[in-house]
This record gives C-alpha cells, structure tokens and sequence, in this order.
C-alpha cells in the first residue's frame, strides 16, 4: 500500500473514532494528509469505498496485532489478557474508541458495504476469541465468553467515554481479572 493511501486511512480512521461515520469528508482528509481532494477520491472513489476500506484495514491491523492465540500460549501469554490489553492500550493509552464499536453503533445508518465489513470485524474477533477460550480448555462454552468478553468490552469503552469517566472502563477490567 502506498504511503498516501495509508496516511489517508489512517486519518479518516482517527475522524471516525472521533466522532462517527459522519465526522469526516474528503476534503478534511485531504487537507490533513496534504494532498488535494480529487486525490482522495482516485483511491476511493465514494465515501462507503473508503469506509469499506478502513474498517477493513482497521479490522486487519487489530487482528494481526493480536496474533494466533496458540502461538501466544506457547510462549506463556494468555490470550485473553492479551485481548484485553489491546482494548485497554487503544481506550487508555491512544485515548481512542474502537473504530468497529463507533460503526457498529451506526451500523442502520451506514452504506450496506461499510455495515457488512464492520459485521467482518465482530465475526473475525469472535472466531480469534472462541479459538482463544477453545486452546485455554473452554471447549463447551467458548463461543458464548467470546461473544460475552467482546460485548464487556465494547460496552465499557462506550459507557466510560459517555460518562467521560476512564474509571468506569477500568472497573470493568477488573472483571477479567476476578473471572480468570
């Protein structure tokens, strides 16, 4: 991917954390990444063309961050914890919402191809964490703490941002740590 092309998605990634689908334009991208607007539009061509593409790229990114969950396990890690701190660094440390969170919330009112590669981003986190509880020995009920930890943690970040009360995601935390 070019430098551009990549600097584009990852500001209109950082508008859509910020404020939602509806927070950015082409010509605010542009001006931000310092080309002109006509440029954005020759990568993607539509705004929907660009939101499949940053959830897309976002849902890529936080997946391969996390890497495979028995490889994690092989060297000591447990991907849980992993999983989680992924959640915490991106809401404490980058001060940032998960991208397929805000969309998610949307998701009625985005273009049918952004809402289907947001699903893409809770079907992929599903499966990496059912794959997680599944090498930890969860082998009846894995499925249902994937769905439960993911929908934890999405819940907490967007109830700590509207209460604009960081504790209230770290509280929830707490809930890994009690439950493992």
């Amino acid at each position: 991917m070019e430098n551009k092309e990549t600097e584009i998605l990852e500001t209109a990634e950082r508008m859509i954390q910020e404020g939602g689908y509806n927070a950015f334009s082409f010509r605010e991208i542009a001006k931000a990444v310092g080309i002109k607007s006509s440029s954005v539009h020759y990568h993607y061509p539509t705004k929907a063309d660009l939101g499949v593409a940053v959830a897309s790229y976002y849902t890529d990114k936080f997946i391969a961050h996390l890497g495979d969950p028995v490889d994690l396990m092989a060297v000591g890690k447990d991907p849980i914890r992993q999983y989680v701190a992924a959640f915490r660094d991106a809401f404490i440390k980058d001060r940032r919402m998960c991208l397929c969170g805000l969309l998610g919330a949307e998701v009625k009112g985005l273009p049918n191809s952004v809402a289907a590669q947001t699903k893409l981003f809770f079907v992929r986190n599903i499966e990496w964490l059912t794959h997680a509880y599944e090498q930890q020995g969860h082998t009846t009920d894995a499925r249902d703490n994937a769905l439960r930890t993911l929908s934890i943690l999405e819940g907490a970040m967007i109830v700590s941002n509207a209460l604009d009360d960081v504790d209230v995601f770290y509280d929830t935390l707490k809930h890994f740590d009690e439950t493992r």
